[in-house]
């Protein structure tokens, strides 16, 4: 018996960010891995906090994700 075929979790977006309760897409931020002692301290700190997608992106992540819906 076939039905439907099963959809899939891209497994690099789901590595790489998180969706909270209210639907939002949480990442990291680039730039801090290395080289950042030419970064002021200002900047590296700001990095640190975790970004919001933008709606756009935000839309075509959770299509990554599948049923990962609030």
């Amino acid at each position: 018996m076939s039905g439907m075929p099963k959809g899939k979790t891209n497994k690099s977006a789901r590595k790489r960010v998180r969706v909270t309760k209210s639907g939002k897409v949480k990442f990291r931020h680039s730039f801090t891995s290395h080289l950042l002692s030419s970064r002021n301290s200002n900047r590296l700190r700001k990095l640190r906090r975790r970004a919001v997608a933008a709606s756009g992106d935000q839309k075509r992540v959770l299509d990554m994700l599948r049923g990962a819906r609030p």
